[in-house]
């Protein structure tokens, strides 16, 4: 068979009217023009009109009624004008549309566990299975959970916190943190820049029951860690406090753990805490954004401070680095172990 024949055969058929592209054979196309000049009248008179018994009438509007071309309205057939049944059918078979864009959406997402699933070896070629230390779970009282959790932990206390001083149990957190601080135990916690500007009565709180903070341009998740015993995350990782992920497996804890010490690496330090302000060393910070690109607009944006503020910072860094432009910011900053 020739290609350009097969080509037309795989082509879908057009429609010769808006009835025929909904889906309508042509004898309800026909029913449907004959019903027209008689809407608003009884069914029984519309029978009348278009020669046919009521009960076979009532069989033959079906596809119709069920498309909102024709309405019953008590006794009477109502034909609402075409345009605006059109417009609600093609709004409808939008949300259609989008509600299974998202439903194969979610299907290809978790194909992948699928195949993880898959891969899992023949219980014939192992000698010993275990379960994973750990549970995905829901609700409960999240601070009696987390109270529990640091008395029954010993080690650091590492915490991302995107957005934790936003949280209504965040005065009753700092309290218990910090009767856990004064035994001895070290906490440090990691914020995104921003809170500085939005939160700093937060940061001064912690800072003050003894907690090491640093700021970092921006955080993807929340998670805290407890010594080599307790790794608490959202599923999946954001900003929700369940569905939470409570692992105690030490390697899985240990690898989250590295993961935290290499975001401390690069996020800046809160050296002081002056009276009532927190004024941050941010020199690592500009540093990292300046040798990625960022524009002074893009900066002040993450820091919350004026562009012009930036600008002063910037020109004093350089000043004190003896260079004109940033990219040798950059290279005399890395000569000498800033970044």
């Amino acid at each position: 068979m020739p290609v350009a024949l097969i080509c037309q055969t795989m082509q879908p058929p057009v429609s010769s009217s808006v009835l025929a592209a909904l889906g309508l054979d042509r004898a309800a196309e026909e029913l449907y023009f004959k019903v027209v000049p008689a809407s608003g009248h009884t069914s029984l008179g519309v029978a009348r009109l278009v020669q046919l018994r009521l009960d076979h009438l009532l069989h033959d509007l079906a596809p119709l009624l069920e498309l909102g071309l024709v309405r019953l309205e008590g006794k009477r057939v109502v034909v609402p004008p075409l345009p605006s049944v059109v417009a609600a059918l093609v709004q409808r078979e939008a949300r259609v549309a989008e509600t299974t864009g998202a439903r194969l959406t979610a299907l290809a997402e978790v194909v992948p566990h699928l195949v993880a699933a898959s891969t899992r070896p023949d219980e014939s070629d192992l000698a010993d299975v275990r379960p994973i230390d750990g549970e995905l779970s829901s609700g409960g009282n999240a601070l009696d959970l987390l109270g529990l959790m640091l008395r029954s932990s010993r080690g650091d206390m590492l915490w991302l916190r995107p957005d934790a001083w936003a949280m209504p149990r965040e005065a009753a957190l700092s309290q218990a943190l910090g009767e856990v601080i004064a035994t001895g135990r070290k906490s440090r916690a990691i914020y995104p820049v921003r809170a500085l500007t939005e939160a700093p009565e937060a940061l001064q709180a912690r800072a003050r029951i003894g907690e090491q903070i640093r700021v970092i341009s921006e955080l993807p998740t929340r998670m805290f860690i407890l010594g080599h015993d307790h790794a608490v995350l959202p599923e999946p990782l954001g900003f929700s406090d369940e569905p939470r992920v409570h692992v105690r497996q030490r390697s899985i804890v240990m690898a989250l753990t590295y993961w935290f010490d290499s975001l401390w690496a690069r996020a800046a330090p809160v050296p002081e805490l002056d009276i009532g302000e927190a004024r941050p060393d941010l020199r690592r910070f500009l540093l990292e954004q300046m040798v990625a690109g960022a524009t002074d607009e893009i900066i002040a944006r993450k820091l919350g401070i004026s562009l012009r503020t930036v600008r002063r910072r910037v020109a004093a860094m350089m000043d004190d680095l003896g260079v004109d432009t940033r990219f040798q910011a950059g290279a005399e900053a890395c000569r000498r172990g800033w970044i």
